[in-house]
């Protein structure tokens, strides 16, 4: 193969992807009419020069321009995220970049969404007539002059999301998705982590992103339910003690049709996991088509749990990367070639290698290293259980006899916790899978929030947050159908108060993790009943639970009767498990 057939391609011995050699010409603003009359508005580069393409697809609510335009990848600090100093963060640009996809023969084109921008009609948050919109826009292109009749999709975050519900629909002519840092589960994911709604998302996502994006919110729930109902409904939430202590929520739902609210009231009207919700699942059965899927380590809060339930569920060929935590460059600048072997694969019959090499690749946090698997959870784990024993010890032995309990405070006036400590580890110890916590516990309140933190203390006593996880007690009800041992999973569909002073059994799921705890550091389990300050971006992703105004004292028992445990996946170490004495002699 010629010299030139290599520039700007990546490539191995025996392989290569399509290389850079076209020019780019633009186009704004074109309109894709949908089978109602109503017109999206569209964005395409194409490769100069190229008669038929094959076409990528970007799908979302957000500002065209920010999206496209030539915009500087640039790192969110904590310095900047808690004193901003620009106009507008970039952490909604995520759709790549379409002049390096068109450079390499592929057309791009990036849509707003129906009722976003410049597109006509009103915004159906994820919905049913937003994933027609897609399965129509899709089907559109393929019958395009310049498209070869291949359209695949690409993109982060909310590009992610609607590429797998746009699966479900299978249009004839999308033939893959590349669709990492998704979310598959609205309700579960990040509106109502644990049952619990985190208000703070959707409204800061309104006035930031969905604002500079002229998000124009169908009122879905009005629709449904008809005006009397759905304000008696709005009055309800009003006269929650808890909402009332929230002003952002306050003010939004007694302005409910104005700007952005319909939407953050349509997600407040829907606290149980109902049809709304269900609407906004991924059915991965009726998923027919190859999926690059996966996330990263720090996106706890919205997209990390999705990547695992796409891979256990998904049918198809499939690879999984589960990068460190760190948002990506302009997103997925790190990925836009492996992104192009992935389509030429696909779509342009290039026999690239991609699908011999193993699927799944996770980077172990405290390594700086990735470890490559065939499967998940990793076949090497093996799930230790971690007791929480008196005077706040986290250890693999059993209660002794006549452990008792501890207890809390939880109230706006005091917002006590729990921490439970293992000793120094000995051996480097590697965690890599799913992570859950059995609490037997009781409160004084009719219902509790479980917000659980699993922390690395470092040799210096440094946190450092791995991972969280979250119940209300209300919502403890598993779906048996699904759970496993490992990952409970509950129905967020029958709620039933607890009773004062009386014991039940929480299954708390944590979102998995991988990293690495060397010797001298301690693991650590924090239980609150509200979130830790947020310390950077990433934590405020995964913050923001509305907390609960009444007074209670909550006790967690620890003993033979009760004996609760953290079961953490062990992929390496912890041959000898830890020890009490700290596997040091006194001198």
């Amino acid at each position: 193969m010629a010299f030139e057939d290599y520039k700007g391609a990546m490539f191995g011995r025996r392989w290569k992807t399509s290389a850079r050699r076209y020019g780019v010409v633009a186009e704004q603003d074109i309109k894709i009419p949908m089978s109602d009359g109503v017109e999206l508005s569209a964005d395409v580069w194409k490769p100069d020069g190229a008669a038929k393409v094959p076409v990528i697809l970007g799908f979302h609510c957000y500002h065209s321009t920010g999206q496209t335009g030539p915009i500087k990848p640039a790192a969110l600090s904590t310095a900047q995220w808690r004193n901003p100093g620009q106009e507008r963060t970039n952490a909604s640009l995520e759709s790549g970049d379409p002049v390096f996809f068109a450079r390499r023969g592929y057309a791009h084109v990036v849509c707003n969404a129906r009722g976003t921008g410049k597109s006509q009609g009103t915004w159906d948050f994820s919905g049913p007539q937003e994933i027609r919109d897609i399965y129509e826009t899709v089907e559109w292109l393929a019958a395009q002059p310049w498209c070869d009749g291949n359209v695949v999709m690409f993109g982060v975050s909310y590009f992610a999301w609607v590429q797998l519900l746009a699966a479900t629909l299978n249009p004839p002519h999308l033939k893959t998705i590349f669709c990492p840092w998704g979310s598959t589960d609205f309700y579960r994911d990040f509106v109502y982590r644990g049952g619990m709604f985190s208000h703070k998302w959707p409204v800061g996502w309104s006035a930031t992103s969905l604002a500079y994006g002229n998000c124009r919110p169908a009122n879905v729930s009005k629709q449904r339910m008809g005006e009397k109902s759905y304000r008696e409904a709005i009055a309800r939430l009003l006269d929650d003690e808890d909402i009332k202590a929230v002003p952002d929520l306050v003010a939004a739902l007694k302005d409910p049709e104005a700007g952005v609210n319909p939407f953050i009231v349509d997600l407040a009207l829907h606290p149980l996991y109902d049809e709304f919700w269900k609407e906004r699942t991924v059915d991965y059965s009726k998923i027919k088509i190859p999926a690059f899927i996966g996330g990263c380590w720090g996106m706890i809060g919205i997209h990390t749990p999705a990547a695992f339930r796409s891979w256990e569920y998904l049918d198809v060929p499939k690879k999984m990367i589960l990068g460190p935590d760190i948002y990506l460059d302009r997103p997925v600048g790190q990925l836009q070639h492996e992104a192009v072997r992935w389509f030429d694969y696909w779509v342009k019959g290039i026999d690239n290698g991609i699908m011999d090499e193993p699927p799944i690749q996770i980077f172990i946090s405290g390594t700086g290293e990735w470890k490559q698997a065939q499967d998940w959870p990793l076949p090497e784990t093996k799930w230790v259980p971690f007791y929480l024993h008196e005077e706040g010890l986290l250890n693999e032995h059993e209660h002794w006899s006549y452990e008792g309990s501890d207890s809390f405070e939880d109230s706006p006036w005091m917002r006590g916790r729990l921490q439970y400590v293992t000793p120094r580890l000995v051996e480097n110890t590697e965690i890599c899978g799913p992570i859950a916590l059995k609490l037997y516990a009781a409160t004084t309140d009719s219902d509790i929030n479980w917000i659980v933190s699993l922390i690395e203390i470092d040799a210096a006593g440094n946190e450092h947050l791995v991972t969280k996880g979250w119940l209300k007690g209300s919502h403890r009800e598993l779906d048996l159908a699904k759970s496993k041992p490992w990952e409970p999973i509950h129905t967020h569909a029958d709620p039933r108060p607890l009773k004062s002073g009386e014991i039940y059994e929480f299954d708390i799921k944590l979102v998995p993790a991988g990293r690495l705890f060397k010797a001298g550091s301690r693991i650590a389990v924090r239980i609150r009943c509200v979130d830790d300050a947020p310390t950077n971006p990433f934590e405020l992703a995964a913050s923001g639970s509305l907390a609960r105004t009444a007074v209670s004292r909550v006790t967690v028992f620890h003993n033979e009767d009760y004996p609760s445990y953290l079961l953490l996946p062990i992929t390496k170490g912890n041959v000898l498990n830890t020890f009490l004495s700290g596997g040091i002699y006194p001198e």
